[in-house]
């Protein structure tokens, strides 16, 4: 975190100061249990407790002010110090963008470059943005990366890694999550990306933004905010995302791995705007179900045409070529060279929980847990990787249901209950009333005896699959964050009372919680 004094805290939100001026925080957290000496903490009213609450235990562990909506006192009376602001997240979201401003003039001032990379996308944020904050890291270019813990993606979570930046910061990834339109174009305008990254428009999230055409109104804002000397890096395999050409002055640069109407400059006319191109051919899964390509990037001034690399990724599936392609592009955006940007995408394995995580059980059981988010599209793609990769194996799918749909959710849910039949997965465990359309639709397809199973409860299908699992079984876990099935697929993929480091944070209704950790588009 740069340095910021409390006046000057509290002239950026527009705040009354309640503190000694020269106080000058070294970090900030929105969680009291995260308190370290010197912390900022933010308190607001959260949904399940109000972070005002924890303001004397931040203190005690070490908190030097407090961002708050009403001074609070200790026990004998006296006020903590604090800037009172009107709305501690707009404040908060203020003191971003003031960092971001003061970082890019003191780095320009000196000589030194600063770029800020937004990703957006219905699905694969998390993987992209992991992907390319190793591949700057393991360029070794002068300054720090900064990118987001887990899936901060917010309101909170942007201004929580914008935090972790200072004047030493060479890379700033933000990955930006929405519930509706208006929410992508506020964290555009706190953090001013210099590239953009669009990697898809999905239906989750319909019902909540009222249908997939406003999820592609939303998710264009990002493009739409770039400066004309910016990237935008556009999947060209989505429609909706390619037609976002037409809506940003930058520069395009687009992605594909389909390879279609590109012409013998390596580049493609996407509406208005003729774009540069990133594709993949030959893209086959390995044994492993690693996705193996070569990877094709514009050339540069001395070249005079696209430069190839072999890349044989460490993710899972098929459907990772999107996110694969996305960093790579980027990253080429960001002038990183290509040899380095191919060998960093073939080591990368996940680097966040959940996402198509591959366990393999002392007793020969392979547990895949890719159940930090869904919505159709990835569930369809996770139940084709299981299809793939379970050839000669009984596979399993215990899913549960993928939330906010909408009007199209019972429709959704039973299109992935056919889908999984005509996969010929062995078997089927659906966990919880609200996929239970799934189930219905399973067993019309087709699907009965116990071949398909209904499971009221997690613990119900753990009961289950620990009676019936069996060596060389693939078991895959899937569901939206909010049903909690990463839980199960944990249970069932480590002994009992082992447990993995996890990047999500249990919240006072303070923290980058619920919205921060999964829920966001």
């Amino acid at each position: 975190m740069i340095a910021l004094t409390a006046a000057e805290i509290a002239d950026i939100t527009n705040g009354r100061l309640a503190a000694e001026p020269g106080i000058t925080p070294a970090s900030v957290v929105t969680d009291s249990r995260e308190a370290t000496a010197g912390s900022l903490y933010v308190a607001k009213p959260g949904e399940n407790a109000d972070g005002h609450d924890f303001v004397g235990a931040a203190f005690d562990r070490g908190a030097v002010l407090a961002l708050v909506e009403r001074e609070v006192a200790d026990a004998a009376g006296t006020n903590f110090p604090a800037v009172v602001v009107e709305d501690a997240v707009l404040a908060m979201g203020a003191l971003a963008a003031e960092s971001v401003r003061r970082i890019r003039a003191s780095r320009a001032a000196a000589g030194a470059a600063f770029t800020v990379i937004g990703i957006t996308g219905s699905a694969g944020k998390t993987t992209t943005k992991d992907l390319l904050a190793g591949i700057f890291a393991a360029a070794g270019t002068e300054g720090a990366t900064v990118a987001p813990q887990g899936s901060y993606n917010g309101e909170i979570g942007v201004p929580l890694t914008v935090f972790k930046a200072d004047f030493d910061t060479r890379y700033l990834v933000i990955e930006m999550g929405a519930t509706g339109i208006g929410h992508i174009q506020y964290l555009a305008d706190m953090v001013q990306p210099e590239i953009g990254v669009v990697l898809g428009v999905g239906s989750a999230h319909a019902g909540e933004f009222g249908g997939i055409d406003n999820i592609a109104v939303a998710k264009g804002e990002l493009v739409e905010s770039l400066p004309a000397t910016g990237t935008a890096v556009l999947n060209l395999d989505d429609s909706r995302v390619a037609a976002m050409a037409a809506r940003t002055r930058a520069r395009v640069l687009g992605y594909t791995s389909r390879a279609a109407g590109i012409g013998q400059d390596n580049s493609v006319q996407t509406g208005m705007a003729q774009a540069d191109v990133v594709r993949a051919e030959g893209v086959e899964l390995n044994a492993d179900g690693h996705p193996e390509f070569e990877l094709f990037l514009p050339g540069d001034l001395s070249q005079q045409g696209p430069t190839e690399y072999h890349v044989a990724a460490k993710l899972i599936g098929a459907h990772h070529m999107a996110n694969l392609l996305a960093a790579a592009a980027a990253a080429h955006a960001a002038g990183i060279p290509g040899a380095q940007i191919a060998a960093s995408l073939g080591t990368q394995a996940a680097a966040s929980r959940w996402r198509m995580e591959r366990t393999e059980r002392p007793d020969g059981v392979t547990v895949i847990n890719d159940a930090y988010n869904a919505n159709p599209e990835s569930m369809r793609a996770a139940l084709r990787t299981l299809a793939e990769l379970g050839r000669g194996r009984r596979t399993w799918a215990v899913l549960g249901a993928m939330l906010e749909l909408g009007p199209d959710s019972i429709r959704e849910h039973m299109a992935v209950g056919t889908q999984v039949v005509r996969l010929n997965i062995s078997r089927l465990v659906v966990v919880g009333r609200e996929a239970r359309s799934l189930y219905v639709s399973a067993i019309n397809e087709g699907s009965w005896g116990d071949e398909c199973v209904f499971a009221e409860t997690a613990d119900e299908a753990y009961e289950l699959l620990q009676a019936e699992l069996q060596p060389g079984d693939l078991v895959l876990f899937k569901s939206s964050n909010g049903i909690g099935l990463r839980h199960l697929g944990d249970r069932i993929a480590l002994p009992p009372h082992a447990t993995k480091d996890s990047p999500e944070r249990s919240a006072e209704g303070t923290a980058a919680t619920a919205t921060e950790g999964s829920a966001q588009l």
